[in-house]
This record gives structure tokens, sequence and C-alpha cells, in this order.
């Protein structure tokens, strides 16, 4: 066999390096320190970085694979699979909803993708019950259904992928909606009704009255407050619905930007002198924000969703009920698959070739004959991947970011005191 080291991709050394040399410090200081911005620390996200610091990890297990022309091997390692926070296994699993939404899912008619934000004031409520992110994302449908029966006149349904995104440009809690909606819907006698003009601020109106209801309902605010903020000249609600698709490929990249990640790698750098990560939240290269490792950790893992709640999700003419009568009856022979979950997609293209669209690189091409490699076996038994390990000499441990800003302060005043 192959000599076969464990390497990472170059853009995640900044986002993994400090998660795996500062989380454990971040643990010890999140009581303290982050409690009471971002509330109590969550099971699920210690399971979701634990996840993420063995992806890759040799010592997790691997697949062997075996060029039958010229005899090389190779591992491949196994991914974390973790929703929205492993980069590499995000891209993957963007590139499988993509396709699954462009082939399965979605008409072959215009699209608009309609953002609904909420104020400042109000965010702090679903920042601290995350349930509510999910009743927020049922106001955004009710809206477009009222907003579509006053507009038209009749009850149609339209095809809505809902995504519920809980984070901003500057990583900070930012609870908002994107949501891509056919332009138009069927009515009762099956007629699809075609709606090309979307009026903003009368759709804004309905979503404004849908918050105020699902708050007022839950008692977390009063009728004062709901008067206060629409006596505002801009009340802080948002609608914006101006980015229109017209084919199924523009549907699929307008999708794909909605269940983007929390943050982009690429931005993502580390000031050396000051100890501190950096974060490009513009597009002018002015526009960074820098902050101490423990507070990048902070901002990160506070969006990691709760386990079991669904951040994308299907009405209308794509909802689960709707497409199994449709296949039931056999109305649409093109009828898509029923979704039966959050990850409701049916890959057509398998793994390999799904690695190979993210990072242009074939995992089963062999790198001495260019032949197609083979998968011999799947290793998980644990002796038997120490052994590989050790006689490979296969490590797995990032490199160490420049310490934080109030530790070399501490470490200047130590070589000062030691000259004296």
């Amino acid at each position: 066999m192959s000599r076969v080291y464990c390497q990472r991709h170059p853009e995640r050394t900044v986002f993994y390096s400090v998660l795996f040399h500062y989380y454990e410090p971040f643990l010890l200081e999140y009581e303290n320190r982050f409690e009471k911005h971002y509330g109590h620390l969550r099971p699920i996200v210690q399971e979701v970085v634990d996840k993420y610091l063995d992806c890759g990890n040799p010592k997790c297990g691997f697949v062997r694979i075996r060029c039958p022309d010229c005899g090389a091997e190779r591992l491949l390692m196994f991914s974390c699979k973790t929703r929205g926070f492993c980069p590499s296994c995000h891209a993957k699993r963007r590139e499988e909803w993509g396709e699954w939404m462009r082939e399965k899912l979605i008409l072959d008619t215009p699209h608009r993708q309609v953002v609904f934000t909420i104020p400042k004031m109000l965010r702090i409520f679903f920042k601290f019950n995350r349930s509510l992110l999910s009743e927020l994302c049922v106001c955004g449908k009710e809206a477009l259904i009222k907003y579509l029966k006053a507009t038209t006149e009749r009850n149609i349904t339209p095809g809505i992928i809902a995504v519920i995104q809980s984070f901003g440009s500057r990583i900070n809690f930012h609870p908002h909606l994107h949501f891509l909606i056919t332009e138009g819907g069927t009515d009762k006698q099956g007629q699809f009704c075609k709606i090309s003009n979307f009026n903003d601020p009368l759709l804004c109106r309905f979503f404004t009255l849908e918050v105020f209801s699902l708050l007022l309902e839950k008692k977390l605010i009063n009728q004062n407050l709901v008067q206060k903020i629409l006596h505002w000249r801009h009340t802080g609600f948002n609608v914006h619905s101006k980015v229109r698709t017209e084919t199924k490929e523009d549907a699929e990249r307008v999708g794909k930007y909605m269940i983007r990640p929390i943050l982009s790698l690429k931005k993502l750098s580390l000031d050396e002198a000051q100890g501190q990560v950096v974060y490009q939240y513009g597009k002018h290269p002015a526009e960074t924000e820098s902050m101490d490792y423990l507070e990048f950790i902070a901002r990160v893992t506070s969006h990691i969703p709760d386990r079991g709640q669904v951040m994308v999700r299907y009405y209308g003419l794509y909802a689960n009920a709707h497409r199994g009568k449709m296949r039931k009856t056999g109305a649409d022979p093109l009828c898509p698959l029923i979704i039966e979950d959050e990850d409701p997609f049916l890959p057509s293209r398998g793994w390999a070739e799904m690695i190979k669209k993210v990072y242009e690189i074939d995992p089963l091409i062999c790198p001495k004959c260019g032949g197609t490699m083979r998968i011999v076996s799947f290793i998980e038994d644990h002796k038997v991947i120490d052994k590989i390990n050790k006689h490979l000499n296969l490590t797995f441990k990032a490199e160490r970011p420049p310490p934080p800003q109030a530790v070399q302060q501490e470490l200047a005043a130590e070589d000062f005191a030691e000259c004296f």
C-alpha cells in the first residue's frame, strides 16, 4: 500500500485550527462570558463540534480503495455529515440538494426569491426560543398565501421552498426567511394563475400582521408595543422579492444560495499580530470585523440548529401531501417522489461525483495510472484502524493559531520581568 497522509483542505485551516485548539477553553469560559448573551450551552453544540473535529480523522475509520490496473491503493477518511456546520460536508450536501431540487421538485416556471426580515427589537424572542423560528416560517407562508388571495381574488396554491436562516453577514444572530416561490399557483380547477408582479410593501404588511399575531398569542408582546412599532417611520419589517429566476438552472443557483453555510471560509483569515479571527462581511476589503477566538466560536456555534429542527420546508405545490396526492392519483406522471424528512434529496449521482463537482478532484481516479479505482473494504474495526495508522504514520492535528492578544500581553510582561 502506498504511503497515505490525512490532509485537510487549505481553506479549512483557520476554521478548523481555531476550533481544534480553543474549543476547550471556550467551554470553560462559556458560563461567565457568553451565557448571558447567547443563552445556555445547548447539548447539540458539543455533539456537532465533536463530529466536525473528527471529520476526516483516520482514527475514526476509512474506506480502502484500489486501482485494478496498477494495484495502487488509497484510504478515504469518513466524513462527519453534520448539518450546515462542516464546510466540506455541507458543500456536498448543497450539490446533492440542488440537483434533486432541479430534477425532481420544482416546476419549469419562473420563481421569485422572497426574503422576510423582522425588527431588531423582536429578534431576542427567537434567540432564546429556537422553536419560534419554525413558527416564524409559517408566518411567512401565511403572508404569501393571503397576499396572493388578495391580489388575484382567488384561492391559489403556489409552490414554496422555505429556508430559515439565523445568521447575518457578520455571523451575528439575525433570524430571517428565504422563500423560493412560483410566480403564481393553481386554483381549485387546476389552472395555473401567473403572477409576474410582486408588491413588496403590501406583502410586508401581511407579514407584519402575521408576526405580531404570533407574538401576541405567545404573550411575548402587548398591543402598546405593536402600536409603537407601527407608528415608526421604519418598522424594521422588510420584504424583498426582486430576485427572479426564469429557468430551473437559475432556480437551483438561488436555492443553493438560500441553504448556504453559516460563514464563507474564503472570507476568514487570522490577524497574527493581534491573535484574532478576521471575517470579511462585505465586498470591500475594508469591510471586516475582528474578534478573539472564543467570541468567534460562540458566534458560529450559536447558529447550530436544535436536534430535529427542520430548516428547509416545503409548502403548497411542493409540499409532501400535495405531491403524494398527485402521485397516487396519477394526475401528473412527472410528479416527484414524496419527501419524508429534511434530507429529501435522492441523489442521482454517486458520492465520488459529488466530491468531484465540489472540489474538482475525482477521488476514484488513480494518481499513478489514471485508471478508475474501486472500493475494496470499509475499515471500522478500531484494532485494525490503529494498526494501519501506526504503520502509515498517519497524523491528525491542526496547526495552532497565534495566541490571543491577552495571552500575548501576558507573555510580553513575563519577558519584560525576566530582564530584571
